[in-house]
C-alpha cells in the first residue's frame, strides 16, 4: 500500500505543479480533515470536502499564477510526507512569492483522511514515524 500512496501523492503534485488543483479530489475522503497551523496563512481546521473547497477558493483567488510542487517525498506507509515548494505571482501587483513547508498526507486505505501543513521538518517526519 505504501508505494501506491507515494505514487498517488506524487501524481497530485504533478497536477498542482501545472496549476491543476483538482488533482487531489479523487484521493480525498469525503470527511477529510485539513489542518493549517497558526504560522501559515488562513490557519484553522477544515472538515470535509465542502470546507476544503471553500478554503481552496479563498487560497487561489489572489493569484495570477501559483504552483505547488514536492521537492522530496518521504514514505511512512500510511503517512506520506512531502517537502513542498509553493511559488506564485499575485494578481493585483504581480509580486512573486515563494514558501517552503511540509505536507503530511494520512491515508486510510486508498483515501486521504487528513492533510496537515507544517513548517517543522521534525514534526512532519515524526508524524510518519520517520526521523529527521
Amino acid at each position: 500500500m505504501s508505494e501506491r500512496n507515494v505514487e498517488a501523492v506524487q501524481a497530485v503534485y504533478e497536477g498542482w505543479g501545472e496549476g491543476d488543483f483538482s488533482a487531489s479530489l479523487d484521493l480525498l475522503d469525503p470527511e477529510v480533515v485539513f489542518v493549517m497551523p497558526p504560522d501559515l496563512p488562513d490557519s484553522g481546521t477544515y472538515r470535509g470536502l465542502e470546507e476544503l473547497a471553500g478554503y481552496m477558493r479563498g487560497f487561489l483567488e489572489p493569484w495570477a499564477h501559483i504552483a505547488i510542487g514536492a521537492e522530496e517525498i518521504f514514505d511512512g506507509g500510511d503517512t506520506v510526507v512531502a517537502a513542498v515548494r509553493q511559488h506564485g505571482t499575485g494578481s493585483e501587483f504581480g509580486v512573486e512569492t515563494e514558501l517552503r513547508y511540509f505536507q503530511i498526507w494520512s491515508f486510510s486505505g486508498p483515501r486521504v483522511v487528513r492533510l496537515e501543513n507544517t513548517r517543522d521538518r521534525t514534526k512532519a517526519l515524526g508524524a510518519a514515524g520517520l526521523s529527521a
